[in-house]
């Protein structure tokens, strides 16, 4: 950890976030409007390019500097067997990751971003230094039994997220991503996402990393018996978290705090990340101002909270691998927003006439 991040606490960063700026976005659609092509014409483009505006304030942003966070955590409720995969290949993934030699490794090198694998709760012991060592607890309790993990072990995952955000913002960072790493963090997802919006297991609980149709049956039975087991509290998305989440999900939500407080675009990715992100939403609305949406996961969960929240995401690839791997594809894109923002000429820095254009945006 970075010196002077220590004493850093969610709680007082939730008093202090505020909207996006209505000055700032109105002078960026000013500016964008007064780009030489017909209006609107770049659409999403467009649009995200606005926005970071409104999230920095400034019209003109550089954003260079990135970095996907990765929250890795092992799940107790992989117990019950909700999981397709063995739970080692949680610490196994996250070492692949600081070698680069996993998806979010892969697709990271290719947008030109940093990554950054967090040990939040591994239930493992390893030799890796690449690793960063943040672990609250070796891995959450079995939720199908009783509480996944006390709400002070919560907290400290969330102030986790807000730490590792506010260090690279110290380090001159000016774009954050989330990803998570974890065996049976669906699952996880899931109960959190249904507690919130009090959507049922068939609405929400999907295949994860893979299952066989019975063992889907199996995995929505296990986690309707859980919520209502640990009568988590629809209006406290730390008791939520406690109860029914994961770690993974917690240090997330510190990122989306840390992200809003800091006033810096934070992108989502699948399912877990968009768990964690509706929970800190549900902590202040306006956290929903900073947040881009990279990709649709295929997780039935993720389009619940979509929804509610009122995200687009940038694409529709079929993807449902996590990690983050969304994110590099995104950085891509917001780099190519901020371009047009900064780079392209106007009709008046050229003499060229501009009444003509007909505006047909709806």
């Amino acid at each position: 950890m970075g010196k002077g991040y220590q004493n850093i606490d969610y709680k007082e960063m939730l008093r202090e976030i505020r909207p996006a700026d209505r000055n700032a976005l109105a002078a960026a659609q000013r500016h964008m409007d007064s780009l030489i092509k017909p209006l609107g014409s770049l659409g999403k483009l467009e649009e995200i390019a606005v926005r970071i505006a409104g999230m920095t304030g400034r019209t003109h942003n550089d954003v260079s500097l990135k970095c996907t966070i990765v929250m890795a955590a092992d799940n107790g409720i992989c117990e019950e067997g909700v999981a397709g995969s063995p739970q080692e290949i949680t610490l196994a993934q996250a070492i692949n990751m600081t070698k680069g030699i996993c998806g979010i490794g892969v697709l990271s090198r290719v947008a030109g971003s940093e990554l950054r694998v967090v040990d939040i709760g591994i239930d493992s012991d390893y030799k890796n230094d690449k690793l960063i060592d943040a672990k609250v607890r070796r891995g959450t309790a079995n939720f199908a039994k009783g509480p996944a993990m006390t709400r002070e072990e919560a907290e400290q995952a969330i102030n986790t997220g807000a730490r590792m955000v506010a260090e690279l913002i110290g380090r001159g960072f000016s774009v954050i991503g989330t990803g998570e790493m974890g065996i049976g963090n669906t699952s996880s997802s899931s109960a959190v996402i249904m507690t919130l919006t009090g959507s049922g297991a068939d609405e929400a609980v999907g295949i994860g990393g893979g299952l066989t149709r019975e063992a889907l049956e199996d995995k929505k039975k296990v986690l309707e018996a859980a919520i209502l087991l640990n009568h988590p509290d629809a209006d406290d998305p730390v008791d939520i978290i406690s109860k029914v989440g994961s770690l993974d999900i917690a240090g997330l939500m510190g990122c989306f705090i840390g992200a809003a407080y800091f006033r810096v675009p934070v992108v989502v990715d699948g399912v877990i990340s968009i768990a964690a992100a509706l929970a800190a939403n549900r902590m202040n609305a306006h956290i929903r101002d900073f947040m881009i949406a990279s990709h649709i996961s295929k997780e039935p969960a993720y389009k619940i909270a979509q929804a509610e929240m009122g995200l687009r995401p940038m694409l529709d690839m079929d993807m449902r691998l996590g990690e983050g791997t969304g994110c590099p594809l995104a950085f891509s894109i917001i780099d190519a927003a901020c371009a047009i923002m900064n780079n392209m000429a106007t009709f008046d820095e050229l003499g060229i006439d501009k009444d003509y254009r007909v505006d047909n945006r709806i």
